[in-house]
């Protein structure tokens, strides 16, 4: 071997262990970076449309309003109800909102003639006082107490051929509530609100004549006095981003036993032959789910895509109901 071989092989020896030794000599002095931290979203930075089913416990402020007009079809194994909810609130005084609900709707049933057009159902206005307001920090959430009452203005009974027409219960009904809201940050700074509401609905009773909603027939006098309804859902909504907003409510309800009373004036071969009848609906429970999408196009108009599905339970029909809503306050 020659000497200006012996003198390259020399030199990528000792380059080869200048860098076998440096390397790991700088791993081992060089400090690591620590993470950057962690960007906590503010509440005032999300925006928020609200869940498909659970109410706020937030009040407006003095002199603002909220529409919220919702639009959806319940539908059944035989039947679609078709229908509009609209939230129209009203900021009263300090810590006190009222508003008014009216509903819409149009039945399509598979064994029967449809509804003869749009008709009214029952109207419900209410009023919600706050009792706390969530602070950072504190653990307290929002709280609130609202009082509504359902007005029958709906058609409910003297239905004739056309049993899809009615879309009220005949009853006045007031429903008790406890609304609470609460907000947590993700180990990722983004907000996820928490919404929990409990009610109570009590329903007098109301005169029923004919063919009506509770099953009764053509020649039937009597009343109805409807059970007491309890409503429980549980809702989530995670802020995706600012305008983008994940929601999902678990909800459950139970109704009390509907007893009808009266006599029918008719046998079932339509001749005048007065009989007692006694019906009761027996007590229902159900289970469901809520997931929905918001969008908002500032923190004062949002738009919402979601669907309820309920299932299992006691007695009761599982449906599907797919909805849309628009939220807008000013």
């Amino acid at each position: 071997m020659n000497a200006r071989r012996r003198a390259g092989i020399a030199c990528l020896l000792c380059l080869h262990g200048c860098l076998w030794w440096s390397f790991p000599a700088g791993a081992q002095t060089t400090p690591a970076l620590p993470p950057a931290p962690i960007s906590e979203e503010s509440m005032s930075e999300a925006w928020w449309t609200g869940p498909m089913l659970a109410n706020s416990a937030e009040t407006l402020p003095p002199g603002h309003f909220l529409f919220e007009p919702y639009l959806y079809d319940i539908h059944s194994q035989d039947t679609n109800s078709f229908g509009s909810r609209t939230y129209i609130l009203y900021g009263l005084v300090n810590r006190l909102s009222v508003g008014i609900i009216p509903v819409f709707g149009y039945n399509r049933v598979s064994n029967g003639p449809n509804s003869a057009g749009i008709g009214m159902g029952d109207i419900t206005v209410q009023a919600q006082y706050r009792l706390t307001e969530f602070q950072p920090g504190n653990g307290v959430p929002t709280t609130a107490i609202e009082l509504q009452e359902t007005l029958p203005t709906g058609k409910y009974d003297q239905l004739g051929n056309r049993p899809s027409d009615g879309l009220g219960s005949g009853t006045y009904t007031t429903t008790l509530a406890l609304n609470s809201q609460m907000y947590f940050w993700l180990p990722n700074g983004r907000i996820l609100r928490m919404r929990f509401d409990v009610s109570e609905a009590f329903s007098r009773s109301a005169d029923v004549q004919g063919v009506s909603v509770y099953g009764t027939g053509p020649g039937f006098q009597g009343n109805v006095k409807p059970g007491n309804g309890f409503f429980a859902d549980l809702a989530f909504e995670y802020s995706l981003t600012q305008r983008w907003v994940l929601a999902l409510d678990a909800i459950y309800s139970h109704n009390g036993n509907t007893h009808v009373a009266g006599e029918d004036m008719l046998d079932p071969s339509n001749i005048p032959y007065p009989q007692n009848v006694r019906l009761n609906s027996g007590t229902s429970t159900a289970f469901g789910l809520a997931p929905a999408i918001e969008y908002n196009w500032s923190p004062a108009i949002g738009v919402l895509l979601g669907t309820r599905v309920t299932f299992g339970g006691h007695n009761s029909v599982n449906t599907v109901t797919p909805a849309i809503a628009i939220n807008y306050v000013y």
